[in-house]
């Protein structure tokens, strides 16, 4: 029998971290790609605005 994972940024100080994934295109090929980061909740804003501003 297969043990139940328990993810651990749901406990504690974790609750503090939230998954910031953005998309970019890039212009030489049009391609997308995409960037995942974990910010503190108070960073959320700023690093969505860090990536559209490229």
């Amino acid at each position: 029998m297969a043990k139940k994972v328990v993810a651990t940024l749901k406990t504690g100080t974790g609750k503090e971290y939230s998954k910031v994934i953005t998309m970019t295109k890039s212009p030489k090929t049009g391609a997308y790609s995409f960037k995942e980061a974990i910010v503190h909740n108070d960073h959320v804003k700023d690093a969505i605005a860090g990536t559209n501003g490229k």
